[in-house]
């Protein structure tokens, strides 16, 4: 305490150490396998990994880039969004590179928002959302994504009424994390069209777009009057199993770009050089990287769903992702997920998070939990034969 107060922002008195820090110190601790945090245990493409190299050695991008991020990486996004989705972006005004898609969020929301202005975000949602809601001094207004036949659903009548006279924009994420639910287009459609009828922003989170087994991924941006109102974000990491490059990116107008810019170039202004030569050739892989990335997570998807379900969880599948959300009542656990995962590594050697901290309304996510199959095929087997010994626990 000085002067009689406390030393950290108010604003953020409600965040303390994230879940992800204590339960990966609690895997170590332990010994456990992480199933927790949703980072890869392998790296990305070699040839990728020798890009790097050459542009280290090579001198490119050791001192600072450009601030929007070098051409040539600023060009591989447009021509990603052109060949994967059909919309146009001018690599010059309409892209701007970032420290991975944490950073995009965090100056998107610093740019757009004053304080007091409203925020719908689906929950549960991830957990920097609602810190950097708070540090723009914007308010959260959750809309919660509700368990059903084994998926996870999106209301659209609540999705409506949760939109007031405050609201400034819709903070989206689809492929959702932690639930795994792909909004399709019909559901899209209706934020879409929420959007051109109140006149809000949105800021699309979509770094899982290349991680999707059922369904398809359908950029917001890509719906009538929503490419002027929507920032795009996306990011390296998981598609390229380069979490640790923070390698993000936002594609929207001129206007919104350059709004963004104005917050981001106070944050880290530049990261990342030599890294940003080497994303720009993988986002130019062939598509027979991206199919053999999704049928490789589509089968360890299966393969741990199929232990958690064994195990005795009631599992629901993932659309896309690389997270599993269970329910932990039929194990006979209660329905404190934040003491079960506490617990978990001591009953079986395992570490997962529990969904309750990604939620405003914790009562709703109480019971659930997830588990992230971003792992190699060995890891997660013996995971699942861990696993199964909570039947006998």
């Amino acid at each position: 305490m000085t002067q009689g107060r406390p030393l950290l922002n108010r604003r953020l008195t409600e965040f303390g150490t994230t879940i992800f820090a204590e339960m990966s110190a609690l895997a170590v601790r332990t010994g456990s396998i992480n199933l927790g945090q949703g980072f890869p245990d392998t790296d990305g493409p070699e040839e990728i990994l020798e890009a790097a190299a050459r542009a280290l050695l090579s001198g490119k991008g050791n001192q600072y880039p450009p601030g929007p991020g070098i051409p040539e990486l600023r060009s591989a996004i447009a021509d990603h969004q052109r060949r994967r989705y059909g919309l146009e972006y001018d690599p010059d005004a309409e892209v701007l590179v970032t420290t991975g898609a944490t950073e995009a969020v965090a100056a998107s929301l610093l740019a757009l928002l004053e304080p007091g202005d409203e925020v719908v975000a689906l929950e549960p949602y991830y957990d920097s959302y609602a810190a950097c809601i708070a540090m723009a001094g914007g308010t959260r207004v959750p809309v919660t994504l509700q368990p059903h036949e084994g998926a996870y659903r999106l209301d659209l009548d609540e999705l409506r009424a949760a939109v007031t006279p405050r609201t400034r924009l819709i903070l989206l994420n689809t492929p959702h994390n932690p639930t795994g639910t792909v909004l399709t287009r019909e559901e899209l459609a209706a934020v879409a069209a929420l959007a051109c009828e109140r006149d809000l922003l949105v800021v699309t989170d979509e770094v899982y777009e290349h991680l999707v087994f059922e369904g398809e991924h359908i950029p917001l941006a890509s719906f009538p009057g929503m490419r002027e109102r929507t920032v795009t974000i996306s990011s390296a990491g998981k598609t390229f199993s380069l979490t640790g490059w923070k390698i993000g990116w936002i594609t929207a107008s001129p206007e919104l770009v350059t709004a963004v810019r104005s917050a981001k170039q106070f944050l880290t202004y530049v990261s990342g050089g030599p890294l940003q030569y080497a994303v720009a050739e993988a986002l130019r892989l062939p598509d027979s990287y991206f199919d053999g990335l999704r049928a490789d997570l589509r089968a360890k998807r299966d393969l741990l769903g199929a232990g958690l379900t064994e195990a005795g969880f009631d599992v629901y599948e993932p659309a896309g992702t690389y997270f599993i959300t269970t329910d932990i009542r039929p194990l006979g656990a209660g329905s404190d997920g934040l003491a079960f995962c506490r617990a978990l590594p001591e009953r079986c050697g395992v570490v997962a998070v529990p969904n309750a901290v990604f939620y405003d309304h914790r009562e709703q996510g109480a019971p659930f939990v997830r588990f992230a199959f971003c792992k190699r095929t060995d890891v997660l087997t013996e995971a699942v034969t861990r696993l199964k010994g909570l039947r006998a626990s």
